[in-house]
């Protein structure tokens, strides 16, 4: 049998599997029933649903709106009585039996149904009309304004809550929390999301609470009238006397831990495109892969980028051939979040991914801004235009469109006045055109183009392509890139099984490169088309969950390097299973098994196992472990073969793999434990992470020969270790402090020799000071990197030798905005990078010789520039 037979053999069992006992839980004897269940919110319906996930019972699921319960359960199994005994043992009422006093009392004030049911009973018939006399509101699903106007009541604060639905509408949001800090009185809001409540004089801070949203708390110290709005991702979103936004987040409920990362926190920096996402973020590096192409890397748990896997909305980002330019070619004003997860990751989004996974959400048609204007200019020259457009064409029809150019032109930029201009010059234009159809009835279909063209030109200031390429009176590199993608989401929710859910993901991609670097060249070009199917259901009860799928990955490679063709194709059919266990709200974990077949390297199989355990409120302890697996590009993930020269030597184990090499292998384990407390009176998070990972096989670059640099598969140990501790909290409102420490050990096989990885720093100090007042916004951002190994540099003249490690340095950054207007917002900003003016002397090795066989502009420990001031413009129509 072929290994490509093995594949769909597995997948056939495991899905008979889940439709065996899918079936074997629809047996005869089931009965459906409907009652209602007294409660408010969120947190009531995952305690009534979660109390209710004992034997006997199949499926149980409770409407916050209606406060219905929809139960299938088996009598012969469990009585109805003993199921109605379960609800009211944990505080809630039926309509023929009372909880306990004392058992209601101890839920969370927002779960206190009985006060706020009292509440509304006390509201006049005529209250809404009242109400909404006094507060006329005009909800317009494209801009997403309100527009106020009302007669104050004395002594009343007034006002009302929306829901955005995240399809460009807002919703009045009902049975919401309102009530003075500290007291038990209240009120909750009516089904127009109205409320008014009485003025406490002597306390002026009003809570508003939804479970599920991030709670708020108002400082009111006059009769008025309030807006707040809360986003579907369950933050927090807008608050108009007083905003209270998460930047960052973490969800607490998810097995696999990973860090949201909203656009608001982007704007703490000048974040002209993703390279620049993740300075205010501690778990992320992002250095220059060298130092004339200004082309840039990550570093995740101590490990380049290329062991990351980077997605756009869960299709394949910038990999292979795009990895140098990937990070530059996505602009800051385009992306709506980003996701950020250490360690192993859902086995339904591939099997490349070793260190991590970063996904990245872009700006949807129907909930992003109609209009954004973005003019970013820095004092090297560089100037940057975004304009980003949506618009609601029907009630189920979208479109955007996201635009991007960039340019630099100033050709005299060189810090340490080594001759070679620090950034190369030239254009990077970019657009998106997405549309999307929502039926509203469970239908999704979204399709769209990305095309990217990006022209460069570096090395020498006094470099004239016209003049000098291809001699060697001057270096100079050259690189054009063409890249244009199509992309297509359909999926289907079953409206009567929300749990239920189809989708089908597909991206075609042409990606074409050539260069030239000196008197080398370099010209690739890569297809690639992915697919993905996945089905997700639960089994019985939403205890256990599945999502199984197929996927396919087509990648066609051509690099001509010198002299050199090197040509490959790879078919990678796979198939993958993943499975969900939520006994209760304290434990919970995913399995996932993947199986694939590369046409390149045979059949593998991807396990991996994400774990959850919350043994006390406000801790959470994840464990993880699994299996990632890639094929390297040697060539576009190692920029310095271009801009050296030294000679490249690859130590092939067999024809007719990538360049001979074996893939990549790796298992990854980690362990993080996540500590909510209170400090000054507000929220604080402590978090402790440790991953370590350890390759069977690792593609080795070896660059310890100061005249070549090899490539060869790995003959003995490589690993990484990696631990982290971070501290956030609030010590006064809207002041915000992020603190961080990292500790790397990375360590590889070179040449028989285990050895410290070179130029990664082995521990670095960060931190992050946020605060807002008055439409001011001023961050400021300090790290550590201490001392990096360099590698062996004795074979060369005394005059381009380099010592055994770098120094170690600091990195300042800060930025002050303002914003003005609230319907059309316009925010101004100005920001100094590089603070402190820290930069690498010695950036270029032989850089007044770069045609002798010593030149290397590989050696980047350090900041390339110097100290940096910008400023811009950032408009707004909602």
């Amino acid at each position: 049998m072929k290994p490509l037979h093995y594949v769909l053999v597995l997948y056939l069992v495991f899905t008979g599997m889940v439709i065996h006992a899918q079936n074997k839980n629809l047996a005869t004897g089931d009965t459906a029933i409907s009652f209602k269940v007294h409660g408010v919110c969120e947190q009531c319906k995952d305690r009534i649903e979660n109390i209710l996930k004992v034997k006997g019972v199949r499926s149980a699921v409770w409407d916050m709106e209606t406060q219905q319960l929809s139960l299938v359960y088996n009598p012969a199994k469990i009585s109805l009585d003993k199921i109605e005994n379960r609800i009211v043992a944990v505080g809630h009422d039926l309509e023929n039996k009372k909880a306990k006093t004392s058992v209601y009392s101890a839920l969370p004030k927002c779960c206190l149904y009985r006060a706020m049911e009292t509440a509304k009973m006390e509201m006049k018939k005529d209250t809404v009309v009242q109400r909404l006399q006094e507060i006329n509101y005009t909800i317009d699903s494209s801009v997403k304004t309100i527009q106020r106007s009302s007669e104050a009541g004395s002594a009343l604060i007034k006002g009302i809550v929306l829901e955005d639905d995240n399809k460009g509408k807002f919703r009045p949001l009902a049975n919401a929390s309102v009530f003075w800090l500290g007291s038990v009185h209240g009120v909750i809001t009516d089904s127009t999301g109205l409320f008014s409540i009485a003025q406490d004089s002597s306390n002026h801070n009003l809570v508003v609470s939804y479970a599920g949203y991030k709670s708020d708390t108002l400082n009111v110290h006059e009769s008025t009238e309030l807006k707040i709005v809360l986003a579907s991702n369950k933050q927090l979103k807008e608050v108009t006397v007083s905003s209270r936004l998460k930047t960052t987040y973490v969800n607490n409920y998810s097995p696999i831990r990973t860090e949201t990362m909203l656009s608001s926190e982007l704007l703490k920096a000048a974040c002209c495109n993703l390279s620049e996402s993740f300075e205010t973020n501690p778990s992320v590096d992002v250095s220059y892969n060298d130092a004339v192409t200004g082309s840039k890397q990550i570093q995740l748990l101590g490990l380049s980028g290329n062991y990351t896997q980077l997605t756009v909305e869960n299709l394949p980002g910038p990999r292979g051939i795009a990895t140098p330019l990937g990070l530059n070619s996505i602009a800051g004003p385009w992306i709506e979040s980003i996701q950020l997860t250490k360690g192993v990751g859902s086995v339904a989004n591939g099997y490349e991914s070793i260190a991590g996974q970063i996904n990245v959400e872009l700006k949807k048609p129907e909930s992003s801004e109609k209009l954004l204007a973005n003019l970013y200019i820095n004092d090297y020259g560089k100037t940057d235009l975004n304009l980003n457009l949506a618009k609601k064409i029907s009630n189920k029809w979208s479109v955007g469109l996201l635009l991007h150019d960039d340019f630099l032109y100033n050709k005299k930029l060189d810090f340490n006045k080594d001759g070679f201009r620090d950034q190369p010059t030239g254009n990077n234009l970019s657009l998106i055109n997405r549309y999307k159809f929502d039926n509203n009835k469970g239908v999704l279909v979204q399709f769209g183009i990305k095309v990217l063209q990006d022209r460069k030109t570096g090395g020498e200031t006094r470099f004239d392509p016209d003049l000098h390429k291809n001699t060697t009176n001057r270096y100079g590199l050259g690189i054009n890139t063409e890249r244009y993608e199509g992309f297509a989401k359909i999926g289907y929710v079953f409206p009567a099984k929300k749990y239920k859910s189809i989708g089908f993901q597909a991206a075609a991609i042409s990606h074409n490169q050539d260069a030239y670097f000196g008197l080398t060249t370099y010209n690739a070009k890569q297809k690639t088309v992915y697919a993905n199917l996945i089905y997700q259901s639960i089994i019985s009860t939403t205890i256990h969950k599945f999502r199984t799928g197929f996927s396919f990955l087509y990648d066609k490679y051509d690099e001509k390097f010198k002299a050199g063709n090197y040509a490959r194709t790879e078919i990678v059919p796979g198939i993958f299973g993943e499975y969900t266990f939520t006994p209760n709200d304290k434990f919970s974990a995913v399995v996932g098994l993947r199986a694939d077949h590369n046409s390149l390297f045979g059949f593998f199989v991807t396990p991996r196992l994400n774990l959850r355990y919350e043994p006390v409120k406000g801790t959470t302890i994840r464990g993880s472990v699994g299996r990632g697996q890639r094929t390297a590009n040697i060539f576009a993930e190692n920029t310095s073969v271009f801009v050296s020269a030294r000679q490249v030597n690859i130590v092939a184990a067999a024809s007719g793999k990538a360049y001979g090499l074996n893939p990549e292998v790796a298992w990854n384990k980690g362990l993080s434990v996540d500590q909510k407390f209170k400090l000054f009176g507000n929220d604080a998070l402590f978090t402790v992470d440790y991953f370590r990972n350890d390759f069977t096989n690792q593609v080795v670059v070896d660059v310890e020969d100061a005249r070549a640099v090899k490539f060869y598969n790995l003959a003995g140990k490589s690993y990484s270790n990696s631990f982290q501790a971070a501290l956030n909290l609030e010590p006064i409102k809207k002041f915000e402090i992020r603190l961080a420490y990292r500790l790397f050990d990375v360590k590889t096989t070179y040449s028989g020799k285990l050895t410290e990885r070179p130029l990664i720093s082995k521990n670095r100090a960060f931190a992050n000071l946020a605060y807002a007042i008055n439409g001011f916004k001023f961050d400021y951002t300090i790290t550590f990197n201490g001392r990096k190994r360099l590698p062996d540099t004795q074979a060369n003249p005394a005059m381009y030798r380099l010592g055994q490690y770098s120094p170690g340095y600091m990195l300042m950054n800060t930025q002050v905005s303002k914003t003005v207007g609230k319907k059309h917002p316009l925010d101004i900003y100005v920001g100094v990078e590089n603070l402190a003016n820290y930069f690498q002397q010695q950036v270029i090795v032989a850089a007044d010789q770069p045609f002798s066989p010593y030149f290397d502009a590989s050696m980047v420990w350090g900041p390339v520039n110097g100290r940096m001031f910008y400023g811009g413009l950032r408009y707004t129509i909602k």
